[in-house]
């Protein structure tokens, strides 16, 4: 028993060292770290292929779909000025709140289909603009964008993590999972927002104009705000549909239909779909550009998340959850378990994906022992590995740059914002979860 903690211990610091130390792609070091465990835990050198290639393929034909689709929707979003469309509607409808909390607000509907480190480098221009117009210190607006981005990556599908997370831990309910992890996205982006708005007001700095700075101007050529966001919003309620749909035994062929179109491969194909008309003109050349572009994007991410289906898949003939069970008020630390692990992971090698990916590996296992091995209990699982994974971002995380050189913000001007930012939404995020998990144990 103790020998495969170890074993699996010694395979977390090779994670860790291999993917922040040794700068070698997380996909080699996931495969060496799979073939590792398995030689360590006297598995045959076939037998561990054969596991290898059965993880990961189980886990690309369960969401490969899903994160090629979701990557397109968001090149297509970028390419067609989509989200610079929604942003300016976001902005326009919440124009009443303090603007550190409309930008965040605007964050958190754009990181849905768009990556977060890309949605940032699209609206960062946009968000210096508004700190120049409204004399916002733009230290305060940075913030607010970094941490409105940031919340819906690791807690709401279609973005990597959380699928390849809900994969792992074999959640069929993905509707579900949408909807409880765009609530507990929204209260951290809440945080992030005021955060952001304690920064503009303790900042009296004000950002002067550089020279050469493009004045702000609206954008004719911009998609309509309804036509932006159907990609993002009718995915979403067509899942919810599928969901509410499922409650009914009734096999008509209308209900079967729309099943049918609530699955999360083909709502997000009609997301996709709907994404392409958001470029009116030479729609033939924008749609194989979307497509080429969306296939290079994902490629990787669909390498690194197989690789960890790979690696769960060595994991899952350890008996961690007959180990876990000989130790005394272990179920006491609940959802403090997978917390720890994402965020010991996110904090040593940077990447929130690997986190979330390896630690749901690891858990899957321990699902029973918590009581977590129902569809509800499985999100609240996914949802503690997601904020988790979110805590902290600093030197060792590629968006950390991303936000501090586009941001306007010094290393150090860095570490006290956006570093304490993703503290501070870790900490309430895990806060939230408990709180959600009690009471959704006291009513059912």
């Amino acid at each position: 028993m103790i020998e495969d903690f170890i074993n699996i211990a010694f395979v977390i610091i090779w994670i860790v060292l291999g993917t922040s130390i040794f700068k070698l792609h997380p996909f080699l070091v996931l495969f060496t770290a799979a073939l590792g465990l398995g030689f360590l835990l006297g598995i045959t050198p076939l037998e561990t292929l054969i596991l290898i290639q059965k993880g990961f393929g189980k886990l690309i034909e369960n969401i490969g779909l899903l994160i090629l689709f979701g990557t397109m929707i968001g090149v297509a979003l970028e390419k067609s000025k989509g989200t610079v469309a929604i942003a300016n509607g976001i902005l326009l409808y919440v124009k009443r709140l303090p603007l550190p909390f409309a930008v965040s607000f605007m964050g958190y509907l754009i990181s849905i289909p768009v990556f977060c480190d890309a949605a940032f480098v699209i609206l960062s221009q946009l968000n210096k603009t508004l700190a120049e117009k409204t004399k916002t210190p733009l230290i305060g607006l940075t913030v607010a964008l970094s941490t409105g981005l940031f919340a819906p990556h690791v807690l709401v599908p279609p973005t990597p993590g959380p699928l390849a997370a809900a994969s792992n831990l074999h959640l069929e309910n993905l509707a579900l999972l949408i909807v409880m992890g765009s609530l507990v996205a929204l209260v951290l982006v809440l945080v992030g927002g005021s955060y952001g708005y304690y920064l503009s007001k303790k900042n009296s700095i004000l950002i002067q104009k550089s020279q050469g700075e493009n004045q702000f101007e609206i954008d004719t050529t911009l998609p309509k705000f309804r036509i932006a966001i159907a990609p993002i919003l009718i995915p979403i309620l067509l899942m919810c549909l599928g969901t509410l749909c499922d409650m009914y035994s009734d096999t008509s062929p209308f209900l079967e239909l729309v099943s049918w179109l609530a699955t999360p491969t083909m709502a997000l194909a009609i997301g996709l779909v709907l994404a392409f008309l958001g470029n009116p003109k030479n729609k033939k050349y924008f749609i194989n550009e979307v497509i080429t572009e969306g296939i290079n994007q994902a490629a990787p991410i669909l390498l690194i998340t197989g690789m960890g289906g790979a690696l769960g898949s060595i994991l899952s003939s350890v008996p961690l959850g007959e180990y876990a069970q000989g130790f005394t008020n272990f179920e006491s630390w609940g959802l403090c378990i997978p917390f720890l692990i994402a965020a010991l992971l996110k904090t040593a090698q940077g990447s929130s994906t690997v986190a979330m990916i390896t630690t749901s590996s690891i858990f899957y296992p321990l699902l029973p022992l918590f009581g977590l091995d129902t569809e509800m209990g499985k999100v609240w699982a996914i949802l503690a590995i997601g904020v988790g994974s979110m805590t902290v971002s600093h030197a060792n995380d590629s968006y950390f740059w991303i936000v501090s050189q586009l941001g306007g913000l010094d290393i150090k001007t860095a570490y006290r914002s956006h570093t304490v930012a993703t503290f501070l939404q870790g900490m309430v995020g895990l806060a939230t979860v408990l709180l959600g998990f009690a009471v959704w144990i006291w009513m059912s």
